[in-house]
Formats: C-alpha cells, sequence, structure tokens
C-alpha cells in the first residue's frame, strides 16, 4: 500500500473514511460507534460488524448516526449474518406465521471457548519494550469491557438476536446471573466474565433463557430454540417439530458471510433503501442490558438500561492516555461485583 494511504493514531480512521467508497468498520466494538458517526458525516455506505456499540451511551450515537444515514439515503449493513442466511430466513418465518402456535418461551446459547488471549509478556517481548496500558488493553482487547463488551455482547449477540427477531422486538427488563470461577490466563484474562445466565422478559410475558460460557471442559452449545403452544423448533437446525413437522433443506444455498456482502452492494447498485444500523443496535444494546443484570446482580428495565449514564470509554484516546480500568497491586484487574457494581 503506498504511503499516502498509510494513517497511524486514534484519529487515523477519519482520514481513511475519506478515501473510501464503503466503509467497513471492522475494529473493536468500543470504536464502533465513533467510527460510524464519522461514516455517516462523510456520505459513506457503511459495513460495520457487530456488536455495534459496548455501552449505552455508544448505542445512543449509533442510533442518532442511524438516522442520520436515513435522511442521507446512505445504505448500512450490520454483520450479523443469520439475517442474510436462506435456513434461518425460511425458519423465522415459519414460526413468526404460527407454526408452533403462540411461542411461550426462547433459549439461546453460545457456551464455548475464548476464542484468543494476547499476553501482555509475549507482547512485551515481540515490542521489545514495556507496553503503555492503553498499548496492552488495545492489543489484549477481549478481555476489557469498554472495547469488547465482554462475551455475552461479543459474541452471544448472534444468539439473543434471532431471539429478537423471532419476536419483532427487544425484552423489556432482564434479571442474570454471572461471574468468573476459572484463572483461565490470570492477569491476561483482564475484567471479563466467563459464564453468563439471563433471563430475558419480553412484553407478552414470555421468556428467553440465554448463557454464555467459556469455561473448558463443559457442555458446549451455539444455538437457540424455542417452545410454542403447539410444538417446538431448534432454529439453529432449522427444524421444526409440530403437527406438521418440517426441515429446511440447505442445497445450493449461499455463504451468509458472502450474502450479507451481496445484499449491501445490491442495495447501494440499485439506490434500494437499506439500513440494518437500528436492529443492530438494538440487539447490541439487548446483549449489554444481560451484562448489566449480571454485573450489578439487579433486575433492570430497557428503558433505563438504555438512558445510563455510565460510559465505558476512556476519556481521552492516546496511546499514553490513562484507561479507566487499571491492574491492582497483584497485577489483577478488578471486576464487577453482583450486588454491588452500579450500572445505570
Amino acid at each position: 500500500m503506498p504511503k499516502e494511504r498509510q494513517f497511524l493514531g486514534f484519529d487515523a480512521y477519519k482520514k481513511a473514511i475519506e478515501l473510501a467508497d464503503v466503509v467497513i468498520l471492522s475494529t473493536p466494538p468500543g470504536f464502533r460507534p465513533m467510527m460510524f458517526e464519522e461514516a455517516v458525516k462523510q456520505g459513506k455506505n457503511i459495513f460495520m460488524e457487530k456488536p455495534v456499540a459496548t455501552d449505552a451511551a455508544g448505542i445512543r450515537k449509533v442510533l442518532a448516526a442511524a438516522e442520520e444515514a436515513k435522511k442521507k439515503n446512505l445504505k448500512v449493513a450490520v454483520g450479523l449474518q443469520r439475517h442474510h442466511q436462506a435456513g434461518y430466513i425460511e425458519t423465522i418465518k415459519r414460526l413468526q406465521d404460527g407454526a408452533i402456535g403462540d411461542i411461550v418461551s426462547m433459549r439461546a446459547y453460545w457456551n464455548g471457548q475464548r476464542p484468543w488471549q494476547k499476553k501482555r509478556a509475549d507482547l512485551e517481548k515481540m515490542y521489545g519494550r514495556k507496553l503503555t496500558e492503553m498499548e496492552y488493553q488495545l492489543r489484549n482487547w477481549y478481555y476489557f469491557t469498554w472495547i469488547c463488551g465482554d462475551h455475552i455482547c461479543e459474541q452471544h449477540i448472534h444468539n439473543i438476536d434471532v431471539i429478537n427477531w423471532l419476536k419483532k422486538g427487544h425484552p423489556v427488563k432482564a434479571r442474570a446471573m454471572g461471574g468468573r470461577e476459572i484463572n483461565h490466563g490470570g492477569s491476561d484474562d483482564g475484567e471479563i466474565f466467563d459464564h453468563f445466565a439471563v433471563q430475558y422478559e419480553y412484553e407478552d410475558g414470555s421468556i428467553s433463557f440465554s448463557e454464555a460460557r467459556h469455561q473448558p471442559g463443559c457442555w458446549n452449545s451455539v444455538s437457540e430454540h424455542c417452545v410454542g403452544t403447539k410444538g417446538h423448533a431448534d432454529i439453529s437446525k432449522f427444524q421444526i417439530f409440530a403437527n406438521d413437522p418440517w426441515r429446511y433443506k440447505a442445497e445450493g444455498a449461499k455463504d451468509p458471510y458472502q450474502q450479507e456482502h451481496d445484499d449491501l452492494f445490491t442495495a447501494i447498485r440499485n439506490n434500494k433503501e437499506y439500513n440494518e444500523a437500528p436492529y443492530g443496535a438494538t440487539s447490541t444494546m439487548t446483549a449489554i442490558l444481560g451484562r448489566m443484570a449480571a454485573y450489578s446482580g439487579k433486575e433492570i428495565e430497557w428503558d433505563k438500561a438504555l438512558a445510563s449514564k455510565i460510559e465505558l470509554l476512556p476519556e481521552k484516546f492516546a496511546f499514553d492516555a490513562p484507561t479507566k480500568v487499571n491492574p491492582g497491586p497483584d497485577g489483577n484487574y478488578p471486576r464487577a461485583i453482583p450486588g454491588q457494581t452500579e450500572v445505570l
């Protein structure tokens, strides 16, 4: 890449966006709201990865920018690719059309392993110097809530989003349990939890039982399920169990990761209204709501969570700027304590 297209620093995204026809936002999630806002300001069509924020303040920023994008007729895609997967599309449609009657409960899981970890000692050996706290957190970003959102937000959002899609809306409240039981990687585990169990309550009183876990040697599942008055469904396997059982046949189905980009570019070429930011923000906020309920140990209502004044991001962005979360004398980071941690 030529020198004139290489940019460094926390404001580099502004210069890169200027040169783009279509902007892809795939840096760590904490930066998504400011980058989305800038891309909309510059009048660019956008693909942004999920989640779209890590706190309520970021969600409010994304929703405001989404309104501006609509006014400017910009096309916006969000990396919740199940919305572009033929099996999911057909299964959700059949369920919404009453294939199992009235849906009375749901389950969603992202129980698996942590995807990666950057250890401070390895990083400093590679760079040949001591890293500032900001530099370290940026490189080991998955383990810090301000930049990742915790794994309920960074990964489990996919399953949470499917339930919102099924219910045609977001929950009105949540109550949860969570914590960290295993010392996976010492201080390099940062501040995030290794398990969540959330009950999301929807407006009609139905409950989604939602789990996310990163503990080795345990039962794993990445899936979504629902129970109705006339049957039940394994949504993730595109299978309905009822008087008229059904299963989607996937022959010839396109890769949803490709399809989501194809759909965006089709909308751009045909000047079709296309803005996935509102439901991307809603599903992200649903994951944040679950985290807030688990961190605090309180039942939290949607409107109060969305109005939260607590902002997780640093007040200043620079490689030597102070971070809001820092290791204690033992090198470990403080974690949320249910019953004590304030989230509103």
